[in-house]
C-alpha cells in the first residue's frame, strides 16, 4: 500500500504548505459379540494454547491445498492543516502454495479526488512484476522496497507473526482464533524497537521522503505513534486463516497540528484456489 498515495500527496503539500438401507442381516451371536475386542481410542493431540502452537497449525492447514483466493481492501490517508489526501485500494489475490509459490493480484486504487487507475501484479520465482495503469511492465527481486510494496501477500503474514514472538497475544473461542500485536500511543524513540512499530516505519517511508522533499524538515525523533497494530484470525477447527488486518496511525510534526498519516489494509480469505499463476509473456519480456 506504501507507494499508492504518491500521486495524490504532491497535490495536498502544494496547497497545504502554502495556505480503508438398514441392514437385514441378523445380530451376531451374544458369545460372539462378547469375545470381540474393544475399540482403541488414540489419544487426542493436546489443544494448542500459544501463539506458536496456533501458528504451525496454520501454516500446515495452508499449505495443504494447491492455492488459495484473497480479497484485499486498503486505505491510506495524509492529512495536513485540516485537509485530506487519500486513495482506496481493492484487489483479487491468488496465491499458489509450496516452495515455488507465486501470485497473481489484480486491483485498482481510488483517489479521494476520484483518479481510478488499474494495477497489475505478479510474484514468480521471487521476482515480482507490476502494471500500473497503461503504463509498461516493471520488475525486481522481492527484496526491493518499491516492488515488495505492491506485492499483498496475505500467507506472509504467518512468518511476520512468528517474528513477532512472544509480542503475539492469543484470544481463542468457539468461533475464531485471533493473534494481535500492537503497541499504545507513544513517542517513536521509546517504541521504534518493536516489530509491528518497523512495519509501520516501512509504510511511512515513502511518503516521509515526499514530505521532506516538500520542505517539512520533520525528524524521526518528533514523530508519534498514535496507533501500530496488526491481527491474524484463524478458523478454530481447521486453523485456516480467515482474514489479516494491519492499521497504523502516525503523527509528524508540522506547525501547530502536525499532520497525520493513516493506513489500514484487510486481507480476506475466500476460499481454496486450484489453479495455476502463469505469468504473461509480455510481462517477463517488458518493453525496454
Amino acid at each position: 500500500m506504501r507507494t499508492r498515495l504518491a500521486a495524490t500527496t504532491a497535490l495536498l503539500l502544494s496547497a497545504a504548505l502554502t495556505g480503508c438401507a438398514a441392514d437385514d442381516a441378523p445380530p451376531a451371536e451374544p458369545s460372539r459379540r462378547a469375545a470381540a475386542p474393544a475399540p482403541v481410542e488414540s489419544p487426542s493431540a493436546p489443544a494448542p494454547e500459544t501463539s506458536a502452537e496456533f501458528l504451525a497449525l496454520a501454516e500446515e492447514a495452508m499449505a495443504a491445498e494447491k492455492g488459495w483466493r484473497f480479497t484485499v481492501r486498503g486505505s491510506e490517508d495524509l492529512t495536513l492543516q485540516g485537509q485530506t489526501s487519500g486513495a482506496t485500494y481493492s484487489a483479487t489475490v491468488h496465491r499458489t502454495t509450496g516452495a515455488t509459490w507465486a501470485l497473481h493480484s489484480v486491483g485498482s486504487s481510488r483517489s479521494n479526488k476520484g483518479v481510478t487507475k488499474s494495477e497489475t501484479v505478479y510474484a514468480v520465482d521471487g521476482v515480482g512484476y507490476v502494471k500500473d495503469g497503461d503504463a509498461a511492465w516493471r520488475h525486481g527481486p522481492l527484496a526491493d522496497s518499491e516492488i515488495a510494496s505492491k506485492v499483498e501477500d496475505p500467507m506472509a503474514a504467518l512468518d511476520t507473526f512468528e517474528d513477532y514472538g512472544d509480542a503475539v497475544s492469543v484470544t481463542a473461542s468457539d468461533r475464531s482464533v485471533e493473534l494481535r500485536v500492537r503497541t499504545t500511543s507513544a513517542a517513536l524513540p521509546a517504541v521504534r524497537d518493536q516489530g509491528v512499530v518497523r512495519k509501520a516505519l516501512r509504510e511511512l517511508a515513502p511518503t516521509l521522503e515526499q514530505l521532506r522533499a516538500a520542505g517539512v524538515t520533520a525528524p524521526e525523533s518528533g514523530i508519534t505513534v498514535e496507533r501500530a497494530e496488526e491481527s491474524l484470525v484463524l478458523n478454530p477447527s481447521t486453523y485456516q486463516v480467515t482474514s489479516h488486518t494491519f492499521r497504523c496511525v502516525l503523527r509528524i510534526p508540522y506547525g501547530t497540528q502536525g499532520i497525520r498519516y493513516a493506513q489500514e489494509v484487510t486481507e480476506r480469505a475466500s476460499g481454496p484456489y486450484e489453479g495455476t499463476v502463469v505469468l504473461p509473456q509480455e510481462a517477463a519480456t517488458p518493453a525496454l
